[in-house]
């Protein structure tokens, strides 16, 4: 308001006198200044206008990325009446643009393969939650496995240069030989080639980019007694002109059995049972029987092979110009400088920092980038335990046969390496912390690492996983660890519904227990930008980050297709297993598309991404 002040102004009258007709008089004196006026008094102010009215909200303006759009624009529900294990591992065909997922959720193995040269966007329609659960995707194509290969599918994988497709296939019977099943792709319908026999349980397929090796992750995993335990490899089967050899060379890790002291060393991790009695065997695992081959993945110029053991926490390193071997051990991560919740009984979201608490970062899938002519390798740091049960008729049963606990449901436990920090005794560096349910004591860690001392008393704690992806160098040195990004970044996305479980809408449940639990991952390029793609299998997200200078990485987005609606039933795309990149040059849409495999849900989910 304007305020207005009045002020009086003193008048002053001068007289002049004249005559008509005589001289002008002279000027009189001048008179004594008279006083001046007082000044006005101010006056009141105004009365306030009344305000306006309030103008109408504009519209909401739509989320923004500063470097990508992302959106879910093609979606497959494999076996619907029974999803699970419906699609875990996907790969794409660029030549005729199809979609492949092995499909283990029926009777038999098969893979689906579905065409991806359009997509009626319109048919994907969100539901109140915003949770796309309708399909626009169907399966054109049933390859059935086992009319030719024995054993249940693990991996696949396609080769553009010769249009093959490989099929990593498990025998029934631990430690029994696996194949590899060829089928020629190049007509419309797959055709048989031939099947190759490779190592104990082949957990992973891939090509060489020349598409002149087959290489595959041979896990060896033991029997449910440790009876039976196969030496984890790594096959290659070499294809020369187009023609695939009738025998894999095998890769073993043998010449390491008397050198596990040195590997410990280095931060590789052996967990077994070795020097007790199981079910009447003495148990002796070697180094060769602990190793256990996960993921592979090819340098960008054939020459060498990166290898993720995951329970291991250890990357084993082929040179394929000559076959020769190497492992590196990948240390522990510390927790002491970063935030950590540890519990899944603390009623919510609460980071803490724990010294004394490490990770074993333990990668599942592994991919594998260029920078300066350097190789990099980027790790999904899932982390996995080691529990294994056996048949028995009772508890009496199992006890006495060296057994450890008994569960109706599993059967009678003869080996597992983890346990929750509060059933160990801390060393006094741990009096910090109370070891309740509160704080730390749920967190599930394992029992070979920690007691330097061997008195009973822990003064480290490891837990599995990192709850990170990691780039690493071909030296095995640490280049970037997101740290607790995934975390932070959940848990202020998602609230109470923070850390939940694959298969059920419950807040908080896997805080003890690897988190989100990064385990799927693609590299891809979009422009001139490289990208990295990390499923979180707990939680159902994918983060993506820009690594295309692995000492500069930055966050870049974090997408769902969830709903996560406490106690309600669970929907939308759970537990991403398999992932696929599509470069724009190959894609239909002409912008470029990740493929995702989800296990739980049983959907293939199609996800388009351009630069803004």
């Amino acid at each position: 308001m304007l305020k207005r002040s009045i002020i009086a102004l003193s008048l002053l009258t001068i007289l002049t006198g004249c005559s008509l007709d005589g001289d002008d008089g002279k000027d009189g004196l001048q008179g004594e200044q008279g006083p001046a006026g007082q000044n006005g008094t101010n006056g009141t102010d105004g009365v306030n206008g009344t305000d306006g009215a309030n103008g109408t909200d504009g519209a909401n303006g739509t989320d923004a990325n500063a470097a990508l759009t992302i959106n879910l624009i093609g979606r497959a529900v494999l076996n619907a009446e029974s999803p699970e294990g419906a699609a875990e591992i996907v790969a794409y065909q660029a030549s005729k643009q199809r979609i492949f997922a092995i499909n283990s959720s029926g009777d038999s193995a098969v893979v689906n393969i579905m065409k991806a040269d359009s997509f009626d966007r319109a048919a994907l329609v969100k539901d109140n939650e915003g949770v796309i659960n309708g399909t626009n995707l169907s399966s054109e194509i049933t390859l059935a496995l086992n009319e030719h290969s024995v054993g249940d599918a693990n991996s696949i994988a396609i080769d553009a240069n010769n249009e093959l497709l490989a099929v990593a296939m498990a025998a029934s019977n631990t430690g029994d030989a696996g194949l590899i099943a060829f089928y020629d792709i190049s007509g419309d319908e797959p055709q048989f080639i031939k099947n190759v026999t490779v190592g104990a349980l082949p957990d992973m397929v891939t090509f060489s980019h020349d598409g002149n090796k087959v290489l595959v992750a041979n896990e060896g995993e033991p029997n449910g007694d440790y009876s039976i335990d196969p030496e984890g490899s790594i096959s290659i089967i070499n294809i020369n002109d187009g023609v695939i050899a009738d025998t894999a060379i095998s890769i073993t890790f043998s010449a390491y059995n008397d050198k596990q002291a040195e590997l410990e060393e280095l931060g590789i991790v052996f967990a077994n049972p070795t020097g007790r009695t199981i079910n009447g065997n003495l148990i002796n695992t070697t180094v060769a029987m602990d190793l256990e081959p996960e993921y592979i993945s090819v340098s960008k110029d054939n020459k060498f092979a990166y290898v993720s053991l995951q329970e291991n926490n250890a990357l084993a390193i082929v040179n394929l110009e000559d076959n020769s071997l190497e492992l590196k051990g990948l240390g522990f991560k510390d927790w002491s400088n970063l935030l950590f919740d540890a519990s899944d009984k603390d009623g919510g979201v609460n980071f803490k920092s724990y010294p004394g608490l490490y990770g074993m970062y333990q990668p599942d899938t592994i991919s594998s980038f260029t920078w300066k002519g350097a190789n990099f390798i980027v790790t999904a740091n899932e982390g996995d335990a080691r529990e294994y049960f056996f048949d028995t008729t009772d508890e009496a049963d199992c006890l006495a046969k060296g057994g450890l606990d008994y569960d109706e449901d599993d059967g009678c436990l003869s080996y597992i390496d983890e346990t929750r920090a509060k059933d160990l005794t801390l060393a006094s560096n741990f009096d910090y912390l109370n070891n309740d349910n509160s704080d730390i004591g749920r967190l599930k860690v394992t029992t070979v690492k920690g007691d330097e001392d061997n008195n009973g008393e822990y003064e480290s704690l490891y837990a599995y996983g990192a709850r990170s992806f990691t780039i690493w160098d071909s030296n095995g040195m640490v280049v970037f660890d997101s740290g607790d990004q995934i975390s932070r970044i959940t848990a202020s996305v998602h609230g109470a519904a923070f850390n939940n479980n694959e298969d059920e809408n419950d807040g908080d449940s896997r805080s003890d227990d690897k988190g989100a639990e990064p385990e799927a991952l693609a590299l891809g390029t979009i422009g001139e930008r490289t990208f990295a793609f990390i499923g979180l299998e707990r939680m159902g997200g994918i983060m993506v980050f820009d690594i295309t200078n692995p000492y500069n990485v930055t966050f870049q987005d974090y997408f769902f297709n969830r709903g996560l609606e406490a106690d309600a039933d669970i929907t939308g795309d759970l537990a991403p297993e398999g992932m696929a990149f599509i470069p724009a040059e190959q894609s239909a849409t002409n912008e470029a598309l990740l493929v995702v495999g989800n296990e739980i849900s049983g959907s293939i989910a199609v996800w388009e991404i351009s630069t803004n």
